[in-house]
C-alpha cells in the first residue's frame, strides 16, 4: 500500500469514528421509522438550546429514553440527568423531593436534604407525568422555573439553580387546563417545544429491529447466543396491536425467551405470549377504589397513624379524611408504632376509626 492509500484509509477511519461519535447521543434509540427520524432531528435541534421541552407519548413509548438522548446531545451532557415521576409521589412528599427540606421541617426530617433541582445542578431534570402534579405544587414549580431559585421546605432562604427542565406526559394537558386541573401559565412555560412520540403501532417497521436488539440483549443475559425468531413468529409481532408499546414488546419477547427451551422461537410460543399479555382490565370504579385504598395505607404508614398530618398530606380536612378511612375500613390506630415493633395491619374495626 502506498503512502497516499494509507492516508486515505486514515482519513476514512477518522471520518467513521467522528460519525459514530456524532450519533452517540441517540444510540439507545433503535429506529428506522421516518416518524422517529423526523422527531430525533427535532430533538437534536432543540438540544442545542436550554428551551423547555415537553414530551408527549403513550405509556411505554420511551419518553424518558428521548429525554436522556436530548440531555446527551446538549452542552449539559457531562452533568447529572435526574428523573422523577410526579404522579408516583404524594403531594406533601413531592415538594420535599423536588426542592429539598431543612432539618425539623416535618416529622422524620432528621437532617437537611437536597432536592432534585439541586441534585441536577448544571444538568437536566425530567419531570415525568407532569400532568399528574397537584395544583398547589404547580404554583411553586412555576416560580422555580421563572426565578431559577428553589426554597427547601422549612427554609427561609432560597438557593439559585441552573437546570434544564424537560417534562413528559401521557395526558392531554389542554384538557387538564379546561378541567381546572393544570395551570395555563405553567403549561406555556413547560411547552416551549413540543415533541410527540409515536406509538409502536405507528412505527411497525421498527419492530424487527427492536426484536433483534432485544434478543441480542437477552442472548447475553440468558447465556443463549443463538436465539432466533421464526419468520411466522416475527410476522405475528409486527401485526400485534401493542397497546403497551415498546415496554410491552420487551415483556413479550423476554417471556418467550425465558419459557422457550430451544433457541429457535416458533410462532406458537409467540402467539401464547401475546394472548397472555392482554389481561382483563378492572372496571374504572374498581381500579380507582383500589388505588385510593393503597394511597391511604401509604400515607398512614408515613405519618404513623397521625390523622392530622395524614389529612394535610392528602390535601383534605380531617372530616373528609375520616370519611375516606371509613369507606375503606382503615383505622389510624393500626398504623401507630407498636411497643413490640410489630408491623401495622391495614385493616381494622370501626370502633378505632376515630382515634388519632
Amino acid at each position: 500500500m502506498n503512502i497516499a492509500s494509507m492516508q486515505n484509509v486514515g482519513v476514512s477511519a477518522r471520518a467513521s469514528v467522528a460519525a459514530a461519535h456524532a450519533e452517540a447521543w441517540r444510540a439507545a434509540i433503535v429506529t428506522r421509522s421516518p416518524l422517529m427520524e423526523a422527531l430525533l432531528a427535532q430533538a437534536k435541534r432543540v438540544a442545542g438550546s436550554d428551551a423547555s421541552v415537553c414530551i408527549y407519548g403513550a405509556s411505554g413509548t420511551g419518553k424518558e429514553l428521548l429525554a436522556r438522548a436530548i440531555h446527551r446531545a446538549s452542552r449539559r451532557a457531562g452533568a447529572p440527568f435526574v428523573a422523577v415521576n410526579c404522579g408516583a409521589i404524594a403531594e406533601g412528599l413531592l415538594e420535599s423531593e423536588l426542592f429539598g427540606h431543612r432539618k425539623g421541617a416535618f416529622t422524620g426530617a432528621i437532617q437537611d436534604r437536597q432536592g432534585l433541582f439541586q441534585a441536577a445542578e448544571g444538568g437536566t431534570l425530567l419531570l415525568d407525568e407532569i400532568g399528574d402534579m397537584p395544583l398547589a405544587l404547580q404554583v411553586k414549580l412555576l416560580r422555580a422555573l421563572e426565578e431559577k431559585m428553589v426554597r427547601p421546605v422549612g427554609a427561609s432562604d432560597e438557593a439559585a439553580v441552573d437546570v434544564r427542565v424537560i417534562s413528559a406526559t401521557n395526558r392531554r394537558l389542554e384538557e387538564r387546563i379546561t378541567a381546572g386541573e393544570f395551570r395555563e401559565d405553567l403549561y406555556y412555560r413547560l411547552n416551549v417545544v413540543r415533541l410527540a412520540l409515536p406509538t409502536l403501532a405507528e412505527r411497525r417497521e421498527d419492530i424487527p429491529l427492536l426484536v433483534a436488539h432485544i434478543l441480542a440483549r437477552f442472548a447475553g443475559d440468558y447465556r443463549r447466543p443463538r436465539l432466533a425468531l421464526a419468520p411466522a413468529a416475527m410476522d405475528l409481532l409486527v401485526a400485534a396491536p401493542w397497546p403497551g408499546n415498546v415496554r410491552q414488546l420487551l415483556n413479550v419477547v423476554e417471556q418467550v425467551v425465558a419459557l422457550c427451551s430451544i433457541d429457535w422461537i416458533a410462532e406458537a410460543q409467540v402467539r401464547k405470549a401475546l394472548d397472555a399479555a392482554e389481561p382483563e382490565l378492572a372496571p374504572l370504579d374498581q381500579a380507582r377504589r383500589a388505588f385510593e385504598r393503597d394511597y391511604l395505607v401509604r400515607i398512614l404508614k408515613i405519618t404513623e397513624g397521625n390523622v392530622t398530618r395524614a389529612a394535610r398530606l392528602a390535601g383534605r380536612n380531617r372530616t373528609e379524611f375520616y370519611r375516606l378511612l371509613d369507606r375503606h375500613a382503615l383505622a389510624p390506630s393500626a398504623f401507630k408504632p407498636s411497643p413490640r415493633g410489630d408491623e401495622p395491619s391495614p385493616g381494622a374495626s370501626s370502633s378505632s376509626i376515630n382515634s388519632g
